[in-house]
């Protein structure tokens, strides 16, 4: 996580009423693009400070979808953002569009629902910072580095299936992750574009009790056939089988299905 850029972009819009969407696309920093111009830096739109702009526009009890193409970057900025969704009172549902990388996909956590789509992907590695000094300098970004790292694994460690120290050891070893190792580990809730596994187990279940059902039904249909052609044997040995027993079988039947 380069703590001097991250890459993202906030494009507030409505889908629907109480539905907003936010768009995590392009580079973010605390402050915007140089302008050549004004020899300035110009207002970022992508900052912490832009992001609890938009969210305090959105009405408490709405819906919030961030969608994220990403390949992360500030700490300092991320981590508020992360803070800012979890702290405002909607039902935020986060999907990863294309790349969900670094502190991006940490933001990612801060959603109650989180989807990541087909071919897509995951980066989780430790944090790195830019430094000089002497030696005692260095080993305190070291040890600064090492407090950072524990505070960011406490947001993967809410919701991941995994241990802290499997979590520690993919960090170490900066590793891409897929979808199915992201849901196998905890760290995102849904594939799009796959069906989800206990839905597939929740209609197979429904298919084996309709089929259970209609075979009792045939067995009970091969029953009343057969106590049929007995009673129809029956009459037969009878001098004169009357219509009526027939008529009175069949009302019999009836009222047995009804």
């Amino acid at each position: 996580m380069n703590e001097s850029k991250m890459i993202w972009k906030i494009e507030p819009s409505q889908k629907a009423e109480n539905v907003h969407l936010l768009y995590i696309y392009d580079d973010v920093s605390a402050t915007g693009k140089f302008n050549w111009n004004t020899w300035e830096f110009d207002d970022s739109e992508t900052s912490a400070k832009y992001f609890r702009e938009e969210l305090a526009k959105i009405s408490s009890g709405s819906e919030i979808e961030l969608h994220i193409n990403s390949n992360g970057g500030s700490v300092k900025e991320g981590t508020a953002i992360y803070n800012q969704l979890v702290q405002h009172e909607s039902t935020k549902t986060g999907y990863v569009d294309g790349v969900s990388h670094s502190v991006a996909f940490l933001i990612l956590q801060a959603c109650d629902k989180r989807i990541m789509g087909l071919g897509t992907s995951a980066l989780i590695h430790n944090m790195w910072m830019q430094c000089e000094g002497n030696a005692t300098q260095l080993r305190k970004y070291a040890d600064d580095l090492d407090a950072m790292m524990e505070s960011n694994r406490k947001v993967f460690m809410k919701r991941a299936t995994i241990t802290e120290e499997k979590l520690m050891e993919l960090m170490e070893t900066e590793t891409y992750l897929t979808p199915q190792q992201c849901l196998e580990y905890g760290l995102i809730d849904e594939i799009s574009g796959e069906a989800d596994q206990s839905s597939i187990n929740q209609l197979n279940l429904t298919r084996i009790n309709q089929l259970k059902k209609e075979v009792t039904n045939q067995k009970q249909l091969r029953e009343e056939i057969a106590q049929l052609v007995k009673n129809v044997n029956q009459s037969r040995k009878d001098p004169e089988p009357n219509q009526s027993s027939l008529l009175n079988l069949f009302k019999g039947m009836s009222r047995k299905e009804g």
